[in-house]
């Protein structure tokens, strides 16, 4: 499993309560390093695909506004024990991370 994504999931009358955490630093390209005062260069997470049993079931798009390690909480109906989560996601610099999960 990726070490950039850590899930929590719960699940209850077959909807299953998601919470992802995505390590990531999130630059927005307006801050300036405090010892050479330079600009940081932007470095964010613009897309997030999330499949449930390989069915793509969610698209996010996010822009630099979003704060460092972001969090994402929401439910997948019709859900059921031993389904598989997975998550990808893309940056504006061309890195990516993925990660899946079984519901418990």
């Amino acid at each position: 499993m990726d070490k950039t994504i850590r899930f929590r999931i719960r699940i209850k009358n077959e909807i299953a309560d998601v919470k992802v955490m995505i390590f990531h630093p999130m630059e927005t390209g307006y801050r300036r390093d405090k010892n050479s005062k330079e600009i940081i260069p932007k470095h964010f997470i613009h897309t997030v695909n999330i499949a449930h049993n390989g069915k793509p079931i969610m698209q996010v798009h996010w822009s630099r506004s979003v704060s460092k390690n972001p969090y994402l909480n929401f439910r997948v109906p019709r859900a059921s024990k031993g389904d598989e989560l997975l998550i990808a996601w893309n940056d504006n610099m061309g890195q990516s991370g993925a990660g899946t999960a079984t519901i418990p």
